[in-house]
């Protein structure tokens, strides 16, 4: 016999006394995927505040960005001897690129320490890295593989696995009618 519990069915039957480790190990690791999905959260996050205000992390105060500084111009203007640089480098500074960029960086952030629109921070999220990851091109430390696209992969797998369920809004938000009605919100 088994229960549901959230979206997985979960073993009821035990030897009296004993515990169900099935079940312990699906809480387990829906938390750990929480977890992970926290963390990656507070790193967009955090690079959009620390652009935004200048606390002196990535970037100085001088040249954040309510001062009038550009949070793609460091970046990508260093992408200029890089295989795709000169697509990258002019992107550089422009305007609507800030917005976009830190648009994402805030709405990606925002929506995975809250568990909630996992499908689009993901794919939002994972194009953004992407694109990082080929900016770079070619990667200095590894012919192919960064840091870049592993987030992208973990970013993949939170949404499988509806990580924002643990920790998160994820069961509220997929239970309100406009989700409901387009499933990709989720």
């Amino acid at each position: 016999m088994a229960t549901t519990e959230g979206r997985r069915p979960v073993p009821t039957s035990h030897v009296a006394g004993t515990f169900a480790p099935q079940a312990a190990a699906h809480r387990t690791v829906d938390h750990i995927w929480a977890v992970a999905r926290i963390s990656i959260g507070w790193i967009f996050l955090w690079a959009f505040l620390d652009k935004t205000f200048g606390w002196g992390f990535a970037t100085p105060a001088a040249k954040s960005w309510l001062n009038g500084g550009s949070p793609t111009t460091g970046f990508l203007k260093g992408t200029g001897e890089n295989a795709l640089g000169g697509f990258f480098s002019g992107l550089a500074g422009q305007g609507w690129v800030d917005w976009l960029f830190m648009l994402g960086l805030l709405g990606i952030g925002t929506a995975l320490i809250l568990g909630v629109g996992l499908r689009i921070a993901a794919a939002t999220g994972g194009l953004l890295l992407v694109l990082m990851w080929a900016s770079e091109l070619p990667l200095a430390t590894n012919p192919f593989l960064d840091e870049h696209l592993i987030y992208a992969v973990v970013l993949i797998g939170l949404a499988l696995a509806s990580a924002g369920d643990t920790l998160g809004f994820g069961r509220v938000w997929a239970a309100t009618p406009v989700v409901r009605k387009y499933p990709v919100l989720k």
